[in-house]
């Protein structure tokens, strides 16, 4: 204490000290460490932790202390939360600082991302008060500049997720027929050839062999025996029955002039148990469950039709109902109808769109990069098929990769409106909310969309936006895009960011852009030079990013 003398006042049975400290000397820099140094983006914040270290004989017992940090950049400045501590006689709940010791204060610090924070200075602001005197300190600095690679994460550049057509060109179809025959008789009778079945099965092929856009792939025979009567007497009257079918239908495809049919195959199961176990157990016979039984046990054809046979309450009612429906020949055909061709589609489609179908204008739109046309096909789309989801949510995808985010939000929302659970437009809405910040919500959406193949990408924007960035580098996986390869940087893989930016389709400004601050994280003087150069020719707004950049600040970018 100096030479000014400390009077004691008493009133009232309290005693009141004042005056008795000196005021706070400065503080200098060297009392601060910054982590990280320079300040670096997480997301679209700056954080960063200050740490003060005070030395012994420097707080002043009655001093409490108001520390307000401050980014200063181009004139303008905003503050962070301000943090207060206070000497050892000061009654309050504030973190002391003791005059003997000294000790040491953290101080969190955390600012919105702003694009000119990139030069910036990091400043400490004091105001002490001691007792009813209040006074400010100088600032002091105690970091310098931002990096800001992070920011370079844009949802505006994720492809949303297509709500995909149903469109096949080529389209498989199955037509069947059986031809029954008695108990131990392989001949065709003429009441079976001439069953609805059999004559629509004609009727079929030959329609198929008179249509352009309909080709008969195969026809195939396959003719059984029921179980009863031995595997020998089966054997014989499977395969005159195929036999005698094959003949038929050769005859018959002769006399239609069906002469392009691929392959008239035929084949014969002796003894149909399988077929057997299925009819039974679909029946309502009163013991199937122990004929059931018996066929689990016996695997010896002709064991379990003794043992079948042997259960005489049964054995009438399988005669009767089940064993004629396994003498049979199928008679199947396969036949391929095949769909508009590209050409005859996009024909169509500038001619009379009205004359296709949704799927057909929704695999239109794939025939073409063209956003602009795309927009238009999804356009007609909407008009002619309103409700359809996917034809809404198709084209908010491509009103999204034209920027149009506003249009696009709407159409996704008409789209999740009349199909809530489509996984594609809550992913989009997803989208939608990340772009905006809304980060709870985007990822509410997103939990929503999962099997989307498009989420991955939407998924590591959202984790680079909250810093985290292991999962955005496992969410991207393979994806050959800017944000992956940003996520790459960011969790210094940097051998994988440059096989990811090699392998961007359409690059772009940014993808050289993020080369050059590869080759500066690993020194590479050319891979700076000349990515910069290439990214300054495609947007001439990169060379004033490259020159506040301080990833570039070891680098005389002068030249460029």
């Amino acid at each position: 204490m100096n030479s000014k003398v400390c009077y004691s006042i008493i009133l009232a049975g309290t005693v009141m000290l004042t005056g008795c400290g000196k005021k706070m000397n400065q503080f200098k820099s060297d009392y601060f460490s910054v982590n990280p140094n320079p300040l670096e983006v997480v997301g679209d914040k700056v954080p960063a932790t200050v740490t003060g270290n005070i030395p012994a004989k420097f707080f002043q017992k009655n001093a409490e202390v108001t520390v307000t940090p401050y980014l200063e950049f181009n004139g303008m400045e905003v503050a962070s939360a301000p943090y207060t501590f206070q000497g050892e006689k000061v009654r309050g709940n504030n973190p002391v600082i003791n005059y003997n010791n000294g000790g040491s204060v953290t101080i969190p610090v955390q600012y919105v991302y702003n694009p000119e924070m990139n030069r910036s200075d990091l400043t400490l602001a004091f105001t002490v008060r001691q007792g009813n005197k209040q006074y400010a300190l100088p600032r002091v600095k105690v970091a310098e500049g931002v990096v800001a690679t992070a920011a370079i994460a844009d949802a505006g550049t994720v492809t949303p997720a297509i709500a995909n057509d149903k469109f096949q060109r080529i389209i498989n179809e199955k037509y069947d027929a059986d031809i029954k025959f008695l108990i131990n008789q392989a001949n065709l009778r003429k009441g079976e050839l001439g069953s609805k079945s059999m004559l629509d099965l004609h009727k079929e092929l030959v329609e198929a062999n008179d249509d352009s856009r309909r080709e008969i792939k195969e026809i195939n025979i396959k003719s059984t025996a029921s179980p009863d009567g031995g595997v020998k007497l089966n054997t014989k009257l499977a395969e005159n029955r195929e036999k005698n079918t094959l003949a038929y239908m050769q005859k018959s495809l002769k006399k239609d002039n069906i002469t392009e049919f691929g392959e008239l195959t035929a084949n014969f199961t002796p003894q149909d148990w399988e077929g057997f176990q299925k009819l039974v157990a679909a029946s309502n016979i009163q013991d199937k469950d122990l004929i059931l039984s018996v066929l689990s046990m016996y695997k010896d054809p002709e064991q379990r039709e003794k043992e079948i046979r042997n259960l005489s309450s049964v054995f009438d009612q399988l005669a009767e109902t089940i064993l004629p429906q396994l003498r049979y020949s199928r008679i199947t055909a396969s036949i391929d109808v095949i769909g508009k061709s590209d050409e005859e589609i996009m024909n169509i489609f500038l001619s009379n769109p009205k004359a296709l179908t949704v799927d057909e204008l929704l695999y239109a739109a794939t025939l073409t990069d063209d956003n602009n046309k795309r927009l238009q096909i999804y356009d007609k789309a909407v008009e002619l098929y309103p409700n359809d989801y996917r034809t809404y949510n198709n084209l908010g995808m491509c009103q999204y990769i034209d920027k149009d985010y506003e249009a696009a939000a709407a159409n996704f929302a008409q789209a999740a409106k009349l199909a809530p659970n489509a996984p594609e437009s809550q992913m989009n809405l997803g989208l939608v909310s990340l772009l905006n910040q809304n980060y709870k919500d985007a990822s509410s959406k997103f939990g929503n969309a999962a099997g989307v193949d498009a989420l991955g990408d939407a998924l590591g924007v959202y984790y680079l936006k909250q810093g985290d960035y292991n999962s955005a580098v496992r969410a991207f996986g393979d994806s050959k895009t800017n944000n992956a390869a940003l996520a790459q940087i960011l969790n210094k893989d940097y051998s994988k960011a440059k096989n990811t930016l090699a392998g961007v389709k359409n690059p772009d400004a940014t993808t050289f852009y993020l080369t050059a601050v590869l080759g500066a994280r690993t020194n590479n003087n050319n891979m700076v030079y000349n990515n910069l150069r290439q990214a300054v020719k495609l947007d001439n707004n990169m060379l004033k990013r490259a020159q506040n950049d301080l990833e570039f600040a070891n680098f005389n970018l002068s030249a460029l």
